[in-house]
């Protein structure tokens, strides 16, 4: 670990690292108990009643240790419950539609009883923003027609034959764009707002068809997956910046205003009415950061929000990667609700216990492992008992949501902050200390976390130790 007040970086603190030995196994005791986060609702006798919060399920873990199975019987649990359950895939591979035993298409398909799946493609993903854009400029009219190919110039500068060869030429047809890297990860958020509306304060569920109560997303790879956790809460500060571009420049307070517009009608393309209109910029930037809010305490809410690591009993490197995804997890802001651990054959009851501990105090659930020879019947795998704690886990609308699970604790009376990071060592921890004291940043795992001080512990870093995956900060005045 390491301490620096910019720009200077000083020597770290030095302890061991030691492991809980405690583990919290309160599991559900009844299969498939309630799940309070959602319940179905009968569309013909509710139309009109409120509409429940979808909840989000994801799983962190080493390529080949389960990831993808997991999410298929996570899927398949939660429509058993009966709850309206989509499988969103983000990924070329077909091991989903193998084990689902279904041809999953880029438009959700309906599976079984209350289980759609839907596959997401970039390239198909990339056409609907842009469509919205076109239609904001058609009304705005900030590019003179170039996003729609079509050129406004004067006779005398060119002829007909060369006005025709330039709107061909600057013709936007979104079909021919291809994917740039980065593109995947923007996309697929975009598309699971729509699914899920993360970053809206109440739900809208008007398209019934694409109405669920569960979303359950397998995406590219878990680093991708943490990148999209923790996006929202990343971008509020280059929200602060750009906010500060727009209002103390010359080119931002010229460019500003026009940009937002644009950016309000592509977000509200197709409503009747756009939530700005007829706002100043400071509003609009307020209700901007109020919308990344929003997402930013989405993730840390257990009843809308399950992210579950996994890992291969059988596979030390599988248990050391699950370990560091919750680590990486923790940074981007996120909680983490529990672990699954597969059981091949040749695994033994000394495996199992051993990632008890090391993942302790998670709720821990372990999977036995599956043959994929023939067609999975998912009907008797999920009455089979040897899953029951696995379903119980996933039914605890609070897993890892006790005080002992805080990412952050404060404590005013001795002028410290605990900070929990699993799956980090000393040496892997930078700590920053900018703006007067009044926060601190955190960089791990590929990760930065600002962390805001409360007015009675600010001040300036007098000590940090590590004890028991806690980073512990002392204040001074």
């Amino acid at each position: 670990m390491a301490f620096c007040n910019s720009p200077t970086l000083l020597p770290s603190l030095s302890f061991p690292l030691q492991y809980g030995s405690n583990f919290n196994n309160n599991l559900i005791p009844q299969r498939l108990s309630a799940i309070t986060m959602a319940t179905k609702t009968d569309d013909n006798n509710n139309n009109n009643a409120p509409q429940n919060p979808t909840k989000f399920v994801t799983f962190l873990g080493k390529g080949g240790s389960g990831k993808t199975f997991s999410a298929v019987f996570a899927a398949q649990h939660y429509a058993m419950a009966g709850l309206k359950t989509c499988l969103v895939v983000h990924s070329q591979d077909p091991t989903a539609d193998y084990i689902l035993n279904c041809k999953i298409g880029t438009t959700p398909v309906t599976c079984n009883d209350n289980l759609s799946a839907v596959r997401l493609e970039t390239t198909k993903m990339i056409l609907e923003p842009l469509s919205k854009l076109k239609q904001a400029d058609a009304r705005l009219n900030l590019t003179q027609g170039v996003l729609e190919g079509v050129v406004i110039c004067k006779k005398e500068e060119l002829n007909i034959m060369a006005s025709i060869v330039l709107r061909k030429m600057l013709v936007l047809v979104g079909e021919e764009l291809g994917v740039l890297p980065g593109m995947d990860t923007i996309f697929s958020a975009l598309e699971l707002e729509k699914l899920v509306g993360f970053l809206r304060k109440k739900p809208q569920k008007s398209n019934p068809k694409y109405s669920f109560d569960v979303i359950v997303y397998d995406g590219l790879s878990t680093e991708e997956t943490i990148r999209l956790i923790g996006a929202t809460g990343k971008s509020r500060l280059y929200l602060k910046y750009l906010r500060l571009l727009a209002e103390k420049t010359d080119f931002g307070r010229l460019a500003g205003p026009s940009l937002l517009r644009l950016a309000d009608e592509s977000l509200n393309a197709g409503t009747i009415s756009s939530g700005y209109n007829g706002q100043l910029s400071g509003e609009i930037w307020d209700k901007l950061e109020h919308t990344l809010e929003n997402g930013s305490s989405f993730i840390t809410k257990p009843e809308l929000f399950g992210c579950y690591l996994v890992m291969n009993l059988n596979d030390p490197m599988s248990l050391n990667s699950a370990l560091r995804y919750w680590g990486c997890a923790v940074q981007a802001g996120a909680l983490v609700s529990g672990a699954f651990g597969i059981a091949h054959s040749g695994s033994d009851q000394g495996q199992l216990e051993t990632a008890k501990i090391t993942f302790s105090p998670l709720p821990f659930a372990p999977f036995t492992s599956i043959s994929f020879s023939s067609p999975l019947h998912w009907g008797d795998i999920m009455r089979n008992g040897q899953f029951k704690d696995a379903q119980d886990l996933l039914s605890a609308s609070n897993s890892g949501s006790s005080a002992h699970m805080q990412s952050v604790k404060f404590d005013p009376v001795n002028k410290s902050v605990t900070l929990f990071m699993p799956g980090f060592d000393k040496s892997e921890i930078k700590l920053y200390q900018y703006r007067g004291g009044s926060e601190l940043l955190i960089e791990a795992g590929d990760q930065r976390r600002v962390v805001f001080l409360p007015s009675q512990i600010q001040g300036k870093v007098g000590g940090a130790k590590f004890i028991d995956r806690k980073l512990i900060i002392t204040m001074r005045n």
